[in-house]
């Protein structure tokens, strides 16, 4: 097969959700740099690849076939690579090469499973491959090797959503990056990975001929594993920004898990939780940001009493980590509500109810590593002496941005039918 550079564009309705999510995250983070990066330095160097991941992403989101999203996905990465080494640190170099080796080696398994995907036809929802599917499933060899590509390309795209066990770049990654970085990545860019998983698995293959298979058992158990694991390593973390990227880990492999059960109620929790991860994930970066700026402090053992310095940026951080951890009426509720209900219709054995039972544990363990932070931000103590507190609260170029994510945060779960 020759594989021609046919790049075709659409708009359908899940490019304009994940398009309308970016431009949000992407403003509201753009606007929290201009105040932001003057603590980073080379702010100019900063803005010209900021802008250009944002016009990728948007070129990714209204791609319509396989060719074109591969295209622009590998641009991703080499648009982000940028913002995750800025510093030029020691650090920031070695993490910004390991995002750039995980990227690269999870596009080379879509590249493999592209290869025999018709991947220059144009997306189609219930897949465009399904009569060709169907003909082939008498011959199990030829059936087998489609699978067998599914999985690498669930698993390729899985690298840049953090899936186990490529995940590791993202709590790499994210602590060295300007915290304004670290809120896209965390909030859009590992989208790019789920985007890719629908659209090869809903749009290209057909959820028929994937259901009940192997691929779907296989991912379940990683995408549950997923989950749990990113919340156990953040509920372990003392650093702020990498706890909130362990957090990164498991949330979005609650979408990727709804996506697996093949329901109309999973499907719908995984979109709302895009969504609602997307303006929480921003929000709680922008606020460890916020903190790092005003105070130099870097670690959660070292924010006690920090809400009685910086009011507004903890009370909305609490707002938004009550969403993350689904607590009514934020759009983390609604979202982990249809994604237990996705998972119990799902008809998948001993998964039908374990997946709940993850997903309520996940939660717990979330309001187990971020609950803690909020209260002793406001609490500290009565040996904490809170008349010597200096009031370390941004300006409007940073607290804005934050508010206005925590209002959409809980506006998603008061009218998710909007998304829907």
């Amino acid at each position: 097969m020759e594989l021609v550079l046919n790049l075709q564009f659409n708009i359908d309705n899940l490019s304009i959700v994940f398009s309308i999510l970016s431009f949000v995250v992407f403003l509201t983070a753009g606007i929290f740099s201009f105040e932001y990066m003057k603590h980073e330095g080379h702010h100019l160097r900063y803005t010209i690849f900021y802008v250009l991941a944002f016009f990728v992403f948007q070129a990714l989101c209204f791609a319509d076939n396989l060719i074109t999203y591969y295209f622009f996905f590998e641009m991703l990465t080499l648009t982000t690579f940028p913002l995750v080494l800025h510093n030029g640190s020691k650090e920031a170099i070695m993490a910004g090469l390991k995002y750039l080796f995980y990227s690269l080696c999870g596009a080379y398994m879509v590249l493999f499973g592209l290869y025999y995907s018709s991947p220059a036809t144009n997306f189609s929802f219930g897949g465009y491959m399904t009569n060709h599917l169907a003909s082939s499933s008498a011959n199990t060899g030829s059936g087998n090797l489609y699978l067998i590509c599914i999985t690498l390309m669930i698993f390729g795209f899985g690298v840049k959503a953090g899936m186990f066990p490529m995940h590791a770049w993202l709590p790499t990654a994210h602590p060295v990056a300007p915290a304004p970085a670290s809120a896209v990545l965390s909030a859009i860019i590992v989208k790019a990975g789920v985007l890719g998983i629908i659209r090869t698995v809903f749009y290209v293959y057909g959820s028929d001929f994937i259901k009940g298979t192997f691929v779907q058992t296989l991912w379940m158990i990683i995408t549950l594993v997923t989950v749990f694991m990113g919340s156990m390593l953040a509920f372990r973390e003392d650093g702020l920004k990498k706890r909130l990227a362990y957090s990164t880990v498991s949330q979005v492999s609650y979408i990727l898990f709804g996506l697996s059960t093949f329901t109309t109620e999973g499907f719908d929790g995984a979109i709302l939780q895009v969504v609602a991860h997307g303006f929480v994930k921003c929000g709680l970066f922008l606020c460890a940001g916020a903190i790092i700026y005003k105070t130099g402090k870097t670690k959660v053992s070292e924010l006690r009493g920090i809400g009685k310095q910086m009011p507004v940026t903890m009370v909305c951080f609490t707002i938004l980590s009550l969403s993350l951890i689904g607590i009514p009426p934020t759009g983390g509720f609604v979202a982990k509500w249809f994604l237990a209900i996705g998972s119990l219709e799902s008809g998948m054995g001993i998964m039908t109810w374990l997946g709940p039972v993850i997903l309520l544990v996940s939660a717990l363990l979330t309001a187990g590593y971020l609950l803690p932070v909020s209260m002793r931000g406001f609490f500290p103590g009565d040996d904490f002496d809170t008349e010597k507190c200096e009031n370390f609260e941004p300006n409007l170029l940073m607290t804005l941005p934050i508010i206005v994510l925590t209002v959409l945060a809980v506006l998603v779960g008061v009218f998710p039918g909007v998304i829907g």
